[in-house]
């Protein structure tokens, strides 16, 4: 209750042991040991959970790009903005697509005769080669897919299909052109088996391999070690058999037995198996039983990692529960020291499980051990699962999360607010980056995207999402802003100190100055958790979000050799105090916008 009185845990723990200790400590222990026993199977089931999802969001974050690649290509044909009878402006078309998808290996676009163009990574030294291409005379074994979804109508995943010309393995997403209902053409995406070990190397740790396996058997689709099998590949043989990968422990996974799931409180919807690895150390496997997420790729996650992870909390807390039973038999003598022993690591787990609560994972410093062994054991426990929870935040947008918990929301039902949009893009950036190899080009834009991310971080915007070299952030939402234009604008500003600042840094070492174009509206717009019950993004949508992007693009009309170039709407510029340096361009048509739009330029 509010008004009743709270009680200081030292002198109260000194008053309750020293009085009840011998009638009451075997109860306390037993208690504590079952209560602890119970945290710790959910917390380890929680985490197990947790690192499937990250991994889960990981892979279908690239799945999605492939997908939404397939779908714009249909929208731009559909368009007219793409033709057949137009090859090289196809195969420009296709460079820029295949450039930010670091997990695509090839695309190819062709009409319903088989003719049209492609594009590829080459031999994976940087090089993206790409030009005509016949399906029944250069890749015929592409032809069949083609065929299927003449009749088929519909996007699609294929099997697992060796290319002899490759010697490699090939997931392809195969979506089809139609005029009406007839079938004028396909957008085919491969994806090797080597890129999809690229995602299980980049979500695995020291500890806990991440693996995919096929559906309904037991061969591996990807692996942080499977190119180390990619010679055995063939078209009989398009996926290496799990006894085949090299992995010691992964190799036995036929011969694990399956275990409960209970005893971890571990989703039924996942296998649970246990072995031993080449050290005779045991470790668990968990694997899905199928995959509804995937967006129709007939795959599963599975992980593997020690068993201490999960088992050896429940073994210590039952050592600490014999040993706890003889120091209470003892400790009525030194009640008082006992309860200050106790309260002083239990103020620090409290207040570092309130940083916990409030997603402040950085403030919680490690609670130190304890001579207590039930202290001990929490103190590794939590530690533990603030690592673990460290380990998964970058997957997770935690500054979303917290925003809506300050409001009191665990959730974003969509509504109509007043939002500022801002959108940044690199001017030149797919010539700049055929030039790079993949890491070269990865390593490039997450650093200029950090750059920007700083900016709208420090000015309380919400990160959208990236796209490629992109960014789009908004003010407004999930918080009330009385004027969102203002932060906008700040970080606008921000971005462009920050760009400049790296530019003289780049330009010191020798590398060339990257130009960037910002874009900033102001409007309505439907902000709040919009897509499918399984998978939601808080975003933004409108017509606001389409007048931002134009106005980024129209930077490079306006001045396409500035450093950077902020073109904002009156809508924006109209809330903004005398302190922001501006310059009237006057009305401008821009593509989607039936009146023009009044265009200021934010001058740094």
């Amino acid at each position: 209750m509010a008004g009743r009185r709270k009680l200081f845990i030292t002198p109260t723990l000194a008053t309750v042991i020293g009085s009840f200790v011998l009638l009451t400590a075997a109860a306390i222990l037993i208690i504590q040991t079952l209560t602890s026993a119970r945290v710790v199977r959910e917390l380890g089931g929680e985490l197990v959970d947790i690192g499937l999802d990250s991994a889960e969001t990981a892979f279908v974050e690239q799945l999605h790009a492939v997908r939404e690649t397939a779908q714009y290509t249909r929208l731009s044909w559909e368009r007219k903005e793409l033709r057949f009878d137009e090859p090289d402006l196809l195969t420009t078309y296709l460079f820029g697509a295949l450039a930010p998808m670091e997990q695509v290996s090839f695309l190819v676009l062709v009409d319903e005769n088989g003719n049209g163009v492609d594009v590829d990574r080459g031999d994976g030294d940087g090089e993206v080669l790409g030009g005509d291409v016949t399906l029944p005379a250069d890749i015929p074994i592409l032809e069949p897919l083609t065929q299927k979804a003449a009749q088929q109508g519909k996007p699609f995943w294929s099997s697992p299909l060796y290319m002899p010309g490759r010697e490699h393995t090939y997931y392809v997403f195969v979506h089809p052109l139609l005029e009406g209902d007839t079938y004028r053409g396909s957008m085919l995406i491969g994806m090797s088996l080597d890129r999809v070990s690229e995602i299980t190397w980049h979500v695995s740790t020291d500890d806990m391999t991440v693996f995919l396996m096929q559906e309904g058997s037991n061969k591996i689709i990807g692996h942080p070690d499977l190119h180390k099998t990619f010679d055995g590949l063939s078209e009989s043989a398009p996926l290496p058999h799990v006894a085949q990968i090299e992995d010691g422990f992964l190799g036995r996974f036929e011969d694990m037995p399956r275990l409960d799931n209970t005893s971890f409180d571990i989703s039924e919807d996942l296998d649970l198996h246990a072995g031993l690895d080449d050290d005779g150390v045991k470790r668990f496997v968990i694997l899905e039983r199928k995959n509804e997420n995937l967006l129709g790729m007939p795959v599963r996650i599975g992980v593997h990692f020690p068993a201490k992870f999960l088992d050896q909390p429940l073994r210590q807390l039952l050592l600490a529960a014999l040993v706890g039973g003889g120091l209470l038999l003892i400790s009525l003598l030194g009640a008082v020291g006992l309860a200050q022993r106790i309260a002083r690591p239990m103020q620090r787990a409290s207040a570092a499980a309130r940083e916990v609560a409030s997603l402040n994972l950085t403030a919680v410093e490690p609670l130190p051990g304890s001579v207590i062994r039930e202290l001990d054991d929490l103190s590794r426990g939590f530690n533990a699962m603030v690592g673990g929870l460290t380990a998964f935040n970058r997957y997770v947008p935690t500054t979303l999360v917290e925003k809506l918990l300050s409001e009191g929301r665990a959730d974003a039902p969509p509504e109509e607010r007043e939002v500022a949009v801002l959108f940044t893009d690199i001017a030149g950036f797919t010539a700049a980056s055929e030039g790079m190899s993949a890491t070269q080009t990865a390593a490039f834009v997450n650093h200029h995207l950090s750059l920007l991310g700083a900016e709208i971080t420090r000015e309380g915007g919400t990160i959208d999402k990236y796209i490629g070299d992109s960014v789009m952030a908004f003010w407004g939402a999930p918080e009330h802003l009385d004027n969102p234009a203002a932060p906008a604008a700040r970080a606008a500003l921000g971005m462009a100190a920050a760009i400049h600042a790296d530019n003289e840094a780049r330009i010191a070492s020798g590398e060339a100055p990257v130009r960037v174009r910002i874009g900033l509206h102001m409007g309505p717009l439907v902000v709040g958790d919009i897509g499918a019950p399984e998978r939601v993004n808080y975003t933004v949508i409108g017509d606001t979000v389409n007048a931002a992007s134009r106005l980024e693009s129209l930077g490079k009309d306006i001045d396409g050799t500035a450093e950077i170039i902020i073109l904002a709407s009156t809508e924006i510029t109209g809330r903004l105090g005398p302190e922001f340096k501006l310059q009237p361009i006057g009305p401008q048509r821009v593509k989607g916008k039936a009146e023009p739009l009044e265009v200021v330029r934010l001058m740094p």
